[in-house]
């Protein structure tokens, strides 16, 4: 059971649907959209129907998968105005999305039990909505045919078959009753002022036809009287909810338009976004009483023009009906008696192969009712025997056994004349070649199948073997935490090793910043003795002054430099001068050479250990 009220409420009558949570919630999502700002009643009324659909996902089941369901409940052999439970209609509903569900694909999934709450509790809020009415299977017919999705001419084909009669014409009482169910959707969702139901809409919609046929009734549906206008322009909302528009709006100044787009036809230039238009925005000089042209799809302006020449041109064809014409006469059901087997059928394949065999013409079919009519006189014969044994040797029994036995002969004689045997004795050959080729296909597909789950046991032991192999030698297991020791501690000495070289590069960088300061020193000098002077010295006397100077000011003292490699002791030893920058340069790039070669040697020494301990560990474990 769906809900756990379903049981104690009988659906002659009974409680508002709103007072059930799942009713409320429902209700209250609807507010929370604020679709009462639409100040439009059609746009506002399809809008808050719309969302009912998508919320309820009856915009996943087209009109077939209502019948499906409908056939598969028995109510299509139920009197239209007969009531039902609210069980039946909860268990109706409940076949409807679990099929909806098992063919929906994996990455689409849906919440049947839900969507079947939600969806009975909207049925049972619009039965309320209007005093006096009461659940019926009209009414599950009409609200549901009204709400799935699929196309709007299947939905108004499947309508006209429940509103006509048998011989194709439209009754007006049964079409009244369509309506009056139909607009307590509206009413549902507090549109009954705009589109409630009265007692003179089914006359307004066809005030002057008095036979009203098939295609006359989609030609009124498709430009449709006021009170169902709101129906065709749900579906066109549903047809437009993924179209884009490379527009700007003129009002809320959007990049690009989703759904319907608007155009004035004042005001040059001048376009809307759906949101918009409805909710009456407006600005400059135009105005919410301007006319306005509805826009689905975006057309190039290249397109435009090649429209426009082709339909000058005569290359394009008049405009289409809008929907195909159908017979006015309905079409009559064959009798399937001589196709459909007495017994039932074990697979879908039988039941084609034998609805393959049924004669085409009508001749057949008529010559096969007639012996099956005889098969039943001799069936109904042989029951009435066996019940009453005695009256086997009855005069009037081998009176009764002689004329059926002449029936029958006459009609097997007409039936070989007609050469109806010949071409059924055709029929039973080509669906026994079938039978046998069917056959032949579900042998390999089983073998097929238990090659594929053999090949998959395979795998299966061979990844549940691998892993226990490895856990199960505990020589690979020590050798693997020795390696994994031996590699933490190359870590170790590799960051110790880095250490070391990042204080032997801030040295260097102390020494640089020494070897600047001390030749900004002599520049300074040399400057203010040049000043001093009134004539310039000779480049040799600057030479000699700088060789007899004292060597303590031009470098740091010679014990600094102990466990510093030659390139920068020879940087700093006595002798003409060179350029530092570039020999502490020379010493930080051989200091860095060095620490690298060290790190690989180290590095080596320990990957050749690590071989021969695998190497060893393999030995063992053979």
């Amino acid at each position: 059971m769906v809900m756990e009220e379903g049981g104690q409420r009988d659906r002659g009558r009974g409680t508002p649907a709103t007072a059930g949570g799942d009713g409320r919630q429902i209700f209250k999502e609807l507010g929370d959209q604020n679709l009462d700002a639409i100040c439009l009643s059609t746009y506002r009324t399809a809008c808050k129907l719309r969302f009912i659909q998508r919320r309820c996902n009856l915009h996943l089941v087209d009109i077939y998968n209502v019948i499906e369901a409908v056939r598969d409940a028995g109510l299509n052999a139920v009197e239209l105005h007969a009531g039902i439970s609210v069980i039946r209609l909860e268990n109706l509903v409940s076949s409807l999305f679990n099929q909806l569900s098992k063919r929906l694909p994996t990455t689409h999934t849906i919440n049947a039990r839900e969507s079947t709450v939600l969806l009975v509790e909207f049925l049972l809020a619009a039965i309320d909505s209007e005093p006096d009415s009461r659940l019926t299977v009209f009414s599950v017919k009409a609200m549901l045919s009204t709400l799935c999705g699929g196309k709007l001419i299947d939905k108004l084909r499947y309508v006209f078959s429940q509103v006509s009669d048998s011989s194709g014409v439209l009754v007006q009482s049964k079409f009244d009753g369509f309506l009056r169910e139909a607009l307590k959707l509206p009413t549902a969702v507090h549109e009954g002022p705009s589109f409630g139901y009265t007692h003179t809409l089914a006359r307004s919609c066809f005030p002057q036809q008095k036979r009203v046929m098939l295609n006359m009734f989609l030609d009124v549906i498709a430009d449709p009287p006021q009170c169902l206008v709101w129906l065709p322009l749900m579906h066109r909302m549903a047809n437009v909810e993924h179209v884009h528009h490379p527009v700007t709006c003129s009002y809320c100044r959007g990049n690009g338009m989703t759904g319907f787009r608007y155009r004035c036809l004042r005001c040059r230039g001048y376009q809307l976004c759906q949101d918009c238009f409805w909710r009456g925005n407006a600005s400059g000089s135009h105005s919410s009483q301007h006319q306005m042209k509805e826009h689905s799809s975006w057309k190039s302006p290249a397109t435009k023009l090649g429209r426009a020449l082709s339909r000058t041109l005569g290359c394009v064809s008049s405009r289409e009906p809008p929907h195909p014409i159908y017979p006015e006469e309905p079409e009559r059901t064959l009798n399937l008696a001589n196709i459909v087997p007495t017994r039932p059928l074990e697979n879908t394949s039988e039941a084609m192969l034998l609805s393959s065999s049924a004669p085409e013409s009508s001749k057949s079919l008529a010559a096969a009712q007639r012996m099956n009519e005889e098969h039943a006189l001799i069936a109904a014969y042989v029951n009435r025997l066996q019940s009453s044994p005695s009256s086997v040797d009855s005069p009037s029994r081998q009176d009764e056994e002689h004329k059926l036995i002449a029936r029958y002969t006459s009609r097997l004689a007409e039936t070989d004349s007609s050469g109806v045997i010949p071409n059924r004795s055709i029929n039973f050959d080509v669906n026994k070649q079938k039978r046998e080729l069917i056959a032949q296909l579900e042998c390999k597909n089983r073998e097929i199948l238990a090659e594929i789950k053999c090949l998959r046991a395979q795998h299966d032991a061979a990844c549940q073997a691998s892993p226990e192999k490895g856990t199960t030698n505990p020589t690979l297991l020590a050798e693997l935490r020795l390696l994994r020791q031996r590699k933490d501690e190359l870590e170790q000495r590799m960051s110790s090793l880095q250490e070391s070289r990042r204080e032997l590069m801030v040295q260097l960088e102390g020494l640089m910043k020494l070897l600047k300061d001390e030749e900004q020193r002599q520049a300074a000098q040399a400057a203010g003795s040049s000043h001093a002077s009134p004539s310039r010295p000779s480049p040799s006397t600057v030479r000699s002054v700088g060789a007899a100077s004292p060597p303590v000011h031009m470098y740091p003292p010679q014990d600094s430099l102990a466990g510093v490699g030659g390139d920068v002791q020879e940087a700093f030893a006595q002798g003409p001068r060179r350029n530092l920058r570039n020999d502490l340069l020379v010493a930080a790039d051989s200091i860095t050479n060095t620490v690298s070669s060290l790190v690989k040697e180290l590095h080596s020494d320990d990957v050749r250990e690590e071989e021969e301990r695998l190497l060893n560990g393999k030995d063992r474990a053979g």
